[in-house]
């Protein structure tokens, strides 16, 4: 699979320890990219960075916490001698629960995570992609980040200002050679949407299954298909995009219906239709 797209790329991602983010640190590796693995797990972050030899080195990272997303990023020019993708990738489901009743603490907390850590990701990424003149930024949004109703408040609302940070911030760097992108997976097999679906995040071969059974392409959605998107975005092949969000979630967001209109009882349809008009 692997075709060198990505050689001598340096990149960050965050929330690389597990689901999306491992997902994407294999890809990027395969691809050619030298990657710094930041994350708040630390086990599995080095373990996963041990497994890939000399090519991957792991930051404990979290990304509420600016000195340690600075930290990353400037590991990123010490041990690789650049920084060319910045992947801000680590999440949470977060506060959960009616507006009226959700604690402003979790609320607060879910905003630190989901959005403060994306603009931590950013800011110190371009500190570093301005002076070299070229770098790709990209961030993880939701397609809750595009339709109401497909998570909670805090998430939903964290999730469409990520979108709407990365066409800001692209209007800015975008003079300096560097491209700002996000992608908005839909329902992804982790331990994370596990945890949501089921109520124990090790289910995932259940979790499989109810995101299978509920996509329109009757497949579920892995974690390689948001680091194909990324291995994308953060290559050259994207050089003449930016401000853009990739969503990745069979159809979801913009197909709506399930074709039954197209379908064998169409013609039922017809029918009511004119039996309405008679």
């Amino acid at each position: 699979m692997a075709s060198g797209r990505l050689d001598g790329k340096v990149a960050v991602i965050t929330g690389g320890s597990s689901g999306i983010g491992e997902g994407t640190v294999r890809r990027f590796v395969e691809e050619g990219a030298r990657v710094v693995i930041a994350d708040i797990q630390d086990e599995p972050g080095q373990a996963l960075a041990a497994s890939l030899g000399s090519v991957a080195t792991f930051a404990h990272t979290d990304v509420t916490n600016e000195d340690q997303v600075a930290r990353a990023v400037d590991t990123a020019v010490s041990t690789f001698g650049r920084l060319d993708v910045m992947f801000n990738n680590a999440g949470i489901v977060g506060a959960v629960g009616r507006i009226s009743e959700t604690p402003a603490d979790q609320w607060d907390r879910t905003v630190a995570i989901l959005l403060r850590g994306v603009f931590l990701g950013m800011k110190h990424a371009t500190r570093v992609m301005i002076p070299q003149g070229s770098g790709a930024v990209i961030s993880t949004s939701s397609t809750a980040g595009i339709l109401g109703g497909l998570g909670p408040h805090c998430y939903t609302a964290c999730k469409h200002a990520v979108i709407g940070l990365t066409k800001s911030v692209a209007s800015e760097v975008a003079q300096h050679g560097i491209r700002v992108n996000a992608i908005s997976p839909g329902n992804t097999v982790t331990a994370m949407t596990s945890a949501v679906m089921t109520g124990d995040h090790t289910q995932i071969e259940t979790a499989t299954k109810h995101i299978a059974a509920s996509s329109m392409l009757g497949i579920p959605g892995l974690p390689i298909d948001i680091a194909n998107a990324a291995v994308y975005l953060a290559s050259d092949e994207s050089r003449y995009v930016t401000a853009h969000t990739l969503v990745v979630d069979a159809g979801q967001t913009t197909i709506g219906g399930n074709g039954r209109f197209h379908q064998q009882d169409a013609q039922l349809f017809r029918e009511a239709g004119i039996r309405e008009r008679s």
